[in-house]
């Protein structure tokens, strides 16, 4: 998902996002602010990932919320 799609839907994927990532508290979700490097560190802050392992998460995600929401 491009950064500014994800920027500009980011009211409508703060829940995908809480459900997605349980760990992730709505005082990170207001810092994230639709920032996808935000979103990256917070996963690699809350699940011990490493950089890429938190990238190829929300990569895989964002590929299956595309797949899903687009039809």
């Amino acid at each position: 998902m491009d950064d500014n799609v994800f920027k500009g839907k980011w009211k409508r994927l703060k829940g995908e996002v809480q459900k997605q990532w349980g760990k992730l508290t709505n005082d990170d979700l207001d810092v994230i602010d639709g920032q996808r490097e935000k979103l990256v560190g917070k996963l690699q802050e809350r699940y011990g990932h490493t950089k890429d392992a938190a990238e190829k998460e929300y990569a895989s995600w964002a590929e299956t919320f595309n797949t899903t929401n687009s039809r």
